[in-house]
């Protein structure tokens, strides 16, 4: 009897467990933390790229209503006073900065935010800004795409941290969200550029935080999958795949950002199957994880090509 009743308790484990796999939109660590800790961001300062439009604009709304002092940064003054308007009578100062352009203009920028709110420094830098092109196969990406790729995602993230080091240093602290992606974990066919850039990312940032740890910078580096923004592709009508993408809301993607951030989680993916599935092979069971990317490769290229669903389980048998 007892036999039989440890039996079922296992079994129904095993079930539960593989239906919250299934139907989970992020890893199981991050969902464990629950809700927000609105006591990591109220009267914090927080600082934004990429906040007019897509995941940092809903960043700067959601952590506005938490209480947080915000700075919003992008290369597109209009928009950025358009979220601004929209989240009035919150503390909001608006920043333009463009990461490709020189040090010396960054720096300007970040003398600039440490000096608002009276001087009170940055609690909070999200690095949300990223520059992404269509998909394509690795020969056809052009050389401007490449340098434009690397110095927005990679060389300007760094040298605006480079340059607000110091300033948390000096204050005691401060703390990194950095917005890579599961092109930053597992390979990326049609996206190599894109990848690289956020693979570089995250060996930058979980380097730092080892490095710097003990002086009080904490990172934390959120990997999404698929984000339904509003310039995320329309898969809707693709006549080879058949299904939409199934994409995680942006408003629930900055939500489990803010989760991983206040609960100081080092890293966190937020997805909806297949891909986190992927992610999970490719951490664990590598050999396994790159068969699987291997053999889906060419077809995942093919269906950028076509407009068709490059997330699709069906890659694996069409």
């Amino acid at each position: 009897m007892l036999s039989i009743i440890s039996s079922s308790v296992i079994l129904t484990l095993i079930v539960t467990i593989s239906y919250k796999f299934l139907t989970n939109d992020g890893d199981f660590t991050l969902l464990a933390k629950g809700k927000v800790k609105r006591e990591s961001f109220q009267d914090k300062v927080v600082w934004i790229t990429g906040a007019s439009r897509g995941i940092g604009e809903v960043l700067a709304k959601q952590l506005a209503a938490l209480g947080a002092k915000i700075i919003i940064s992008s290369r597109n003054k209009p928009e950025l006073e358009r979220v601004k308007k929209q989240i009035s009578g919150k503390h909001v100062e608006i920043l333009p900065l463009d990461l490709s352009s020189s040090e010396d203009a960054i720096r300007d920028v970040v003398e600039k935010a440490v000096s608002l709110f009276d001087g009170a420094g940055i609690d909070y830098m999200i690095h949300n800004a990223a520059f992404e092109r269509p998909k394509s196969t690795v020969l056809d990406v052009p050389e401007s795409s490449l340098k434009a790729t690397l110095d927005v995602n990679v060389m300007g993230p760094i040298s605006l941290t480079r340059l607000l080091l110091p300033h948390m240093l000096k204050r005691g602290g401060g703390h990194f969200v950095v917005m890579s992606s599961a092109a930053g974990k597992t390979p990326a066919p049609g996206q190599a550029v894109y990848s690289a850039s956020k693979f570089a990312l995250n060996g930058y940032f979980h380097s730092l935080r080892s490095e710097l740890y003990q002086k009080g910078i904490k990172v934390t580096v959120v990997c999404p999958g698929p984000i339904e923004t509003s310039n995320a592709p329309d898969t809707s009508t693709s006549s080879q795949r058949g299904l939409k993408e199934k994409r995680v809301s942006a408003e629930r993607c900055a939500e489990l950002t803010l989760v991983a951030a206040s609960h100081g989680l080092k890293e966190a993916w937020i997805s909806y199957q297949p891909v986190l599935a992927v992610m999970y092979l490719v951490q664990y069971v590598p050999s396994v994880g790159f068969w699987l990317m291997d053999k889906v490769g060419a077809r995942r290229v093919e269906a950028a090509a076509q407009k068709g669903n490059t997330y699709s389980i069906n890659l694996l048998f069409n």
